[in-house]
């Protein structure tokens, strides 16, 4: 392999082993046998254990904070959609890797050393990952100065999304495109909260609607909420 692709591969192996257990309680020769290789060529590629995993996570949470980015067209709903879709691809495809990456590596209440530099690794990444939807939501909204309950209602529904995403990945019982237009809808439903306390959440939220499509996420929520009862 090209150094890249091992690197790579070793990325991979380091994201899918410590995801089920402590950085501490695996050896460097572990890794090695995981991935095939010999142990000195583990530390040609990398310093050590914990430099490995690091990368791992770096690599993670950059693939997970550019599945926000999505191009400024058609209503707001489908694009949540399209993002939402995008980040369960990931969760779908690197669920060990997203499980470690959204709860700071296992074990850390373990203790040690490697285990509290991992946590305090994953907790900056993952707030940067946090910080990169949150940029990216605002933007489609056209706000640049939000107000406080606008930032309450973006930071929240992140955090819904990430949560939702680990529950569903223990045992994935609900189908996972029921639960993507779950998610925008919930996004709608936690704006519609806040409009109902707060004016400039009234305006925003009727611009935001006014642009839906009837058969959109949005427009589908309000059909299910105003159907009669049989």
């Amino acid at each position: 392999m090209g150094v890249e692709e091992r690197r790579q591969q070793l990325i991979g192996v380091a994201l899918d082993l410590f995801s089920r257990r402590s950085p501490d309680e695996f050896s460097v020769d572990e890794i090695a046998s995981a991935a095939g290789i010999s142990r000195p060529l583990v530390y040609h590629y990398f310093p050590g254990k914990l430099s490995l995993y690091e990368a791992a996570l770096q690599c993670a949470s950059d693939d997970l904070a550019s599945r926000f980015v999505e191009p400024h067209e058609g209503p707001l709903g489908a694009r949540l959609l399209r993002v939402t879709r995008r980040y369960f691809d990931f969760v779908d495809e690197h669920g060990p890797g997203f499980s470690a990456l959204m709860r700071g590596g296992p074990a850390v209440a373990a203790g040690g050393a490697c285990s509290m530099s991992t946590a305090s690794t994953a907790n900056a990444l993952v707030d940067s990952v946090r910080q990169a939807a949150y940029v990216q939501i605002l933007s489609h909204l056209d706000v640049t100065d939000p107000p406080a309950r606008l930032e309450l209602v973006v930071r929240s529904w992140i955090s819904l999304a990430e949560s939702t995403a680990l529950v569903w990945l223990d045992g994935r019982r609900v189908p996972r495109a029921e639960l993507e237009t779950q998610l925008v809808q919930d996004f709608a439903a936690l704006a519609a909260v806040s409009a109902a306390h707060d004016e400039e959440m009234g305006a925003l939220l009727r611009r935001v609607v006014a642009e839906e499509p009837a058969d959109g996420p949005f427009g589908d929520l309000i059909d299910r909420l105003t159907a009669p009862t049989v």
